[in-house]
């Protein structure tokens, strides 16, 4: 499902699956950081899906034929959101084995959170490489809620350069974020497996899964 063009929500079956167990509270540590790199890898190759493709011709030991070659496949940077976002990208580079990375570690500051409203937020560290007009940007996060995190880390990347293209990888929104992303960055695209009606009084995606860096890492 697109809403216009530029929100992606997966509702394939393993997706899906998948999603239902990170939802699960019951679900280990370690599992939920296995679904998570499951998650990645098979959001890769619907992110994939996007990208151009030209007809190509091989030779294989007995004739030639025609293949197929992903244009702009060797030209991705993926950032990781520290720390929740490391599982995803773990996926996500088993499909973009070629891409180069980039960090930005960012703390919301749940102090700040007024109901409705976006949170401060904290930047500790930033580590991209550099963007050209080709590079295909992937930004890893595993929640997209109030949308406040997401909006600091795309202002850092496009003070560094806009590129080609912005998507934004994630596993459960939350309809105020994706709101919020879209009307400051209209260009971004966002590939999610659900997008959650409401947030908590703390800011948190409900139903969602909780808080991701805490389920995988411990609190």
């Amino acid at each position: 499902m697109g809403v216009n063009g530029r929100v992606h929500v997966l509702n394939h079956p393993f997706l899906q699956q998948e999603l239902t167990r990170v939802r699960d509270k019951n679900l280990s540590q370690i599992e939920f950081r296995r679904s998570l790199v499951r998650i990645g890898r098979y959001m890769g190759y619907e992110i994939l899906k996007s990208f151009k493709k030209r007809e190509v011709l091989v030779e294989t030991p007995l004739a030639k034929t025609k293949g197929v070659k992903i244009e702009g496949i060797d030209k991705v940077l993926i950032i990781t959101v520290l720390r929740a976002a490391i599982p995803l990208t773990e996926g996500l580079i088993r499909i973009f084995p070629l891409s180069r990375q980039g960090i930005i570690s960012a703390r919301r500051m749940e102090e700040s959170y007024r109901g409705g409203e976006k949170f401060d937020i904290e930047i500790n560290y930033v580590k991209i490489p550099s963007i050209h007009e080709d590079t295909v940007v992937i930004i890893s996060d595993p929640m997209l809620a109030t949308g406040s995190t997401l909006e600091a880390v795309i202002e850092k990347i496009i003070k560094i350069k806009k590129p080609k293209r912005l998507i934004v990888a994630c596993v459960v929104s939350a309809e105020t974020g994706v709101k919020r992303i879209l009307d400051r960055f209209p260009f971004v695209e966002i590939y999610t497996l659900a997008i959650d009606p409401e947030l908590n009084s703390k800011g948190y995606i409900v139903p969602g899964l909780g808080d991701a860096g805490d389920r995988a890492f411990g609190e």
